[in-house]
């Protein structure tokens, strides 16, 4: 796996089970809302001012999602999305970037396509057996508990731009 993290330039992440634990908190009004990881955040933007190309893909509506996700300056923010194939490949087109520059990051049944269309697919400790048979690399921290800070975090060291002077302003 090492060796594919040194041409990644793209990280494209699921929303529930990985940027979130996959808790859906329901008020008495009906909303809802999901807890996002502090650590995965400063990754994701620290992704973003290095000038990696970051996007989230998720069959979710959730406004609180594209909040937090525009938040972190991740503009790319793909939701509703239940065909994540055309989607990503869209992305991947519009933008002139191969398969062999992008990490997935997923958790479940919807994201088992999708991941197969880049070289370097993995998930969180807690994803379905389907998606650990298919990932390079199973991360050994669960979904929305800092899986998105390990994975950015490896590729940034393997291309030695973590913790520049980027790093210390949030």
């Amino acid at each position: 796996m090492l060796d594919k993290l040194k041409d990644i330039t793209t990280f494209i992440f699921d929303v529930d089970g990985v940027l979130t634990d996959g808790a859906v908190f329901v008020a008495e009004s009906g909303e809802q809302s999901r807890a996002f990881n502090i650590k995965d955040g400063y990754a994701l933007q620290l992704a973003v001012k290095l000038g990696y190309n970051v996007c989230a893909i998720s069959g979710s509506r959730s406004k609180v999602a594209l909040h937090r996700l525009n938040s972190l300056g991740i503009t790319d923010v793909y939701l509703g999305s239940s065909m994540k194939t055309e989607k990503l490949k869209t992305y991947m087109e519009e933008r002139g970037i191969s398969p062999s520059q992008v990490m997935y990051m997923g958790d479940d049944i919807p994201d088992v396509e999708a991941m197969k269309m880049v070289a370097l697919p993995v998930c969180p400790a807690d994803a379905a057996e389907e998606i650990k048979a298919i990932s390079a690399y199973v991360s050994p921290i669960s979904g929305g508990k800092g899986c998105a800070r390990e994975m950015i975090e490896k590729v940034l060291k393997v291309q030695q731009k973590w913790m520049g002077a980027e790093a210390y302003s949030w």
